[in-house]
């Protein structure tokens, strides 16, 4: 398997130190900063939404390049200060995302319906008239659109509270003055300045590559895995099993990216190989989480057989989906390293 290295093969090359993390934390925190202040004159004015949205984006963005940077590189920092920021801005990174998560899941699971029953209008628009002319599995797909409406648009009004209350937290202010300190004076340790920065960065990229060694590639490699299927609607309501492992790779994959920012600096070229296999896991949640969501709305107490066979017709579909995007993970892991572009 392809693999790209950090460590340049000119021994002579100038080291790449503290000071260079130092800049790249103060950049980030700047930004985190920047979008607080957004977020913050937006409002909650509808005519605002959208630049709200954006703030929040860029707010979770930082948080996330800041806590996985303190992660790599944490011999470099102050021990205690780390380890008190870097959960609390996981926290709100992760706090600040459930909204738009539910949103898209949402949208997926909608448009996904209205494509397997090969009807004109989304599902949770559908007549059950009309419905009925095209067998059961519409029929059931506009009563499962209605139900996966109602279940997600509660989960993300609940999530939208959530946010404006942590937003509005001693608990976040306490984080964004960290972070404002963290703008002007970064607390790395005394030998930081000195120590070079590419052997944390190339051990991140060791953790990835053995993580993605232990993947079932050979399973991935066929269109479609049946075992992925076994576990979908059982009444056990734990997560896939086989999606833990490739949760996992999609956050050392993100250290990975974060820890080569932080080497190449701002303006840096996109390595095309590593977005590639990011934008496969991504999609790779997205339906993991979807197909979940089918399986517990199916797991609803008394919904009618039609609506619960849409659902489950939809897990399935998503199962693949999550099939599609491992296959895709490993075609742009398998590659020859890529020119940057």
């Amino acid at each position: 398997m392809a693999q790209q290295h950090l460590e340049p093969t000119d021994p002579t090359a100038r080291a790449i130190t503290g000071d260079a993390l130092a800049g790249y934390l103060r950049a980030q925190a700047t930004e985190f900063l920047r979008a607080l202040r957004l977020h913050r004159e937006t409002g909650t004015a509808a005519s605002a939404a959208e630049a709200s949205v954006d703030a929040a984006r860029a707010l979770r963005r930082s948080a996330r390049r800041i806590s996985g940077s303190l992660h790599t590189f944490r011999p470099l920092l102050e021990a205690d200060w780390s380890e008190e920021i870097r959960p609390e801005l996981a926290w709100l990174s992760g706090t600040l995302g459930l909204e738009h998560a539910y949103e898209a899941r949402l949208e997926r699971l909608l448009l996904a319906l209205h494509r397997l029953s090969g009807s004109t209008a989304l599902p949770s628009q559908a007549t059950s008239d009309g419905a009925a002319e095209r067998g059961n599995l519409t029929v059931g797909a506009a009563k499962a659109g209605a139900l996966l409406d109602r279940q997600l648009t509660l989960a993300r009004t609940r999530a939208h509270s959530t946010a404006l209350q942590a937003l509005g937290s001693s608990r976040f202010h306490a984080v964004a003055d960290k972070v404002a300190v963290l703008a002007s004076e970064v607390p790395l340790t005394a030998a930081a300045p000195t120590t070079d920065l590419r052997p944390p960065a190339a051990a991140a990229e060791e953790r990835l590559t053995d993580a993605i060694a232990a993947l079932p590639l050979v399973t991935a490699g066929h269109p479609y895995n049946a075992e992925a299927l076994v576990h979908g609607l059982s009444p056990d309501p734990s997560p896939h099993p086989q999606d833990g492992p490739w949760h996992q790779v999609r956050l050392l994959l993100r250290l990975h990216r974060y820890a080569r920012e932080v080497l190449c600096g701002k303006g840096a070229p996109v390595d095309v190989r590593l977005l590639a296999a990011g934008q496969a896991l991504n999609r790779h949640r997205d339906a993991s989480e979807a197909a979940a969501a089918a399986a517990a709305a199916a797991r609803t107490p008394r919904i009618a057989p039609a609506t619960a066979y849409a659902l489950g017709v939809l897990h399935a579909d998503q199962r693949h989906e999550v099939e599609a995007a491992r296959f895709a993970f490993q075609q742009a892991w398998q590659q020859q390293p890529l020119e940057a572009v």
